[in-house]
């Protein structure tokens, strides 16, 4: 199973920007799929973003034309930008891989002013 550690959280003002990033112990493969989703305090897990190996991507209606997924198949990374962030979007941050279901430990995102 692979191993994912995500980075790059942290406190921003409303407007601001941050870029998340998901390390991967092995190779992406064409048949991956990465996402990020997130969890705010009292609520249920949300799919934010995901890119398959192809590099094809989807993105939840709440961060639509706000955030990009990316990928780097040499570096092993996956990435999260996330612009004109909003209070709503704070959230632990998780990295996810298929086929075989793996996730990281989660980074803060908090935006506040």
């Amino acid at each position: 199973q692979v191993q994912l550690v995500e980075s790059g959280g942290g406190l921003v003002q409303p407007g601001g920007s941050l870029r998340l990033s998901c390390a991967l112990s092995r190779p992406i493969s064409i048949f991956s799929i990465l996402a990020w989703h997130r969890q705010a305090p009292g609520k249920q897990r949300e799919f934010v973003a995901e890119i398959r190996g192809t590099r094809s991507t989807n993105y939840g209606d709440s961060v639509k034309g706000r955030f990009t997924i990316s990928l780097n198949y040499d570096e092993k990374m996956v990435y999260l930008q996330m612009n004109n962030l909003k209070p709503e979007d704070t959230a632990i941050y998780y990295c996810n891989h298929r086929p075989g279901d793996s996730w990281g430990q989660g980074t803060q995102v908090t935006v506040s002013s």
